[in-house]
């Protein structure tokens, strides 16, 4: 429980505020979705700028000062505006870069044109993470020439590829994105009308296994039986990596705990999509599997398509193997585990090199104290019913980059999505009735921590 800081009269004039916003917040979210700001190499970067100058604008529109830097990766935008004299400072954080849209066939409309079906909001980046930005602009609009606290806004244009250029970003400007209370809007909530507040999240290490048996590929009538094929030997290493169960068997691999709360088999396979018949893996809670034990998924193998295949014992495959940590596993620690199993497990005598493709550690919060109390009263307020603490399974480095390089500061990952966004999927989309609870909590957030004793 917390305080009355504000009187319902407050908290209801900034429900009708955000309200009447609403439309011009859409039209805005709508004109983002339009760029196609893909951050990956492959595609044209002349849309991820487009991107950085168009949430820059929207930005200047609204008083704060601006800039797009760029360190070394795609170009962020900071901005900022005081509040009045002795308010805290609240840093607010989102991207702009949205994941590649895969093929158009897959979707229902075209992905960079944002279309409404049944309350939702389809479009690549409409949720993930787009909504985030408008988001913050939302709160900034609704308290426009009366803001209860200074505001910081950061909004990254290559999260989606891993925000190399952060370190420096945070090593060259973090004195202008230093605050009291940091929001980052890039996670989800626990189901449409239950708000979430996210307070753990995976790490995560990436790895290239590759195995090689012969110098040269040989016919496989020749020599089979005798002479091992690369792909079967490292079908073999791959498979050791779990127990009978499916759960994770790489000894040295801290396991967590979750929430307690409901969450039951049906739910996980409606939302996941699990086929009739197949089995759910792992043990302990669902929450405790999905949440905060550690994973390894093969992601990617090269070796030879069914299609090109050809009577041969190939020499040599490579398999990448995604391991999502639990919240406090230190990723290099992880790595060793990983080398230590690959080494003790090496089928036939093959030769085997373990090669570090990507890490990101974790997050935990200690989610007590006064801010997070107003974070959940302006939940509380905007939804009608108390939010949940969940953790997620999936992996935002760059939230542990904050919660270092800020010890201080009060680390608060919200998000505007729900279990049936599919962001990075086919047919991402925002619930737009749940966008605008998202928007008049974070303008209630604003006005509880400026009304905060100083």
């Amino acid at each position: 429980m917390t305080d009355d800081v504000l009187s319902t009269d407050q908290v209801s004039a900034l429900k009708t505020t955000v309200a009447g916003l609403m439309p011009g917040l859409r039209a805005d979210l709508e004109a983002l979705t339009r760029i196609p700001s893909v951050s990956l190499d492959a595609f044209d970067q002349a849309h991820v700028e487009a991107s950085a100058e168009a949430t820059a604008e929207l930005l200047r529109a609204e008083g704060l000062d601006v800039e797009i830097v760029r360190e070394g990766g795609r170009p962020a935008v900071i901005a900022h505006i005081d509040g009045p004299q002795g308010a805290p400072t609240v840093m607010l954080y989102a991207h702009h870069d949205v994941q590649p849209p895969g093929d158009d066939a897959d979707w229902d409309s075209a992905p960079f044109e944002p279309t409404e079906r049944d309350g939702r909001l389809y479009g690549r980046g409409a949720a993930d993470d787009k909504a985030g930005i408008m988001a913050h602009l939302a709160a900034l609009r609704a308290h426009r020439g009366a803001l209860p606290v200074g505001v910081t806004v950061f909004v990254e244009g290559e999260e989606e590829i891993g925000s190399d250029s952060l370190p420096t970003i945070l090593e060259r400007h973090g004195e202008k994105l230093r605050a009291d209370a940091i929001v980052l809007a890039d996670s989800t909530n626990w189901a449409i009308g239950e708000p979430a507040l996210t307070t753990t999240l995976r790490g995560l290490i990436r790895v290239v296994v590759t195995v090689t048996t012969l110098d040269h590929g040989i016919h496989s009538g020749m020599f089979g039986g005798a002479v091992p094929d690369a792909i079967t030997a490292l079908v073999r290493l791959l498979a050791t990596l779990h127990d009978d169960t499916g759960a994770v068997a790489i000894a040295g691999l801290r396991s967590g705990t979750a929430s307690d709360l409901d969450f039951d088999e049906a739910r996980l396979r409606e939302e996941s999509g699990l086929l009739d018949g197949v089995d759910v893996i792992g043990t302990g809670s669902l929450l405790d599997r999905i949440w905060a034990k550690p994973t390894a998924t093969v992601i990617g193998i090269d070796a030879p398509s069914v299609a090109k295949s050809s009577n041969t014992l190939v020499p040599t495959a490579s398999a990448k193997v995604s391991i999502r940590l639990a919240p406090d596993e230190d990723p290099m620690d992880a790595y060793a585990a990983v080398q230590r199993h690959v080494e003790a497990n090496i089928p036939w005598g093959a030769r085997v090199e373990v090669h570090l493709d990507d890490q990101g550690s974790g997050f935990a919060a200690d989610a007590n104290g006064p801010v997070y109390d107003q974070t959940r009263a302006a939940f509380t307020d905007a939804w009608g019913v108390e939010p949940v603490d969940i953790g997620v399974g999936g992996s935002i480095p760059f939230v542990a980059a904050f919660a270092e390089k800020f010890p201080e500061a009060a680390i608060l990952v919200t998000g505007v999505e729900d279990p049936d966004t599919r962001a990075h999927g086919a047919n991402e989309s925002l619930h737009l009735g749940e966008f605008e609870k998202v928007c008049v909590a974070e303008a209630i957030l604003l006005a509880r921590l400026g009304a905060l004793p100083r």
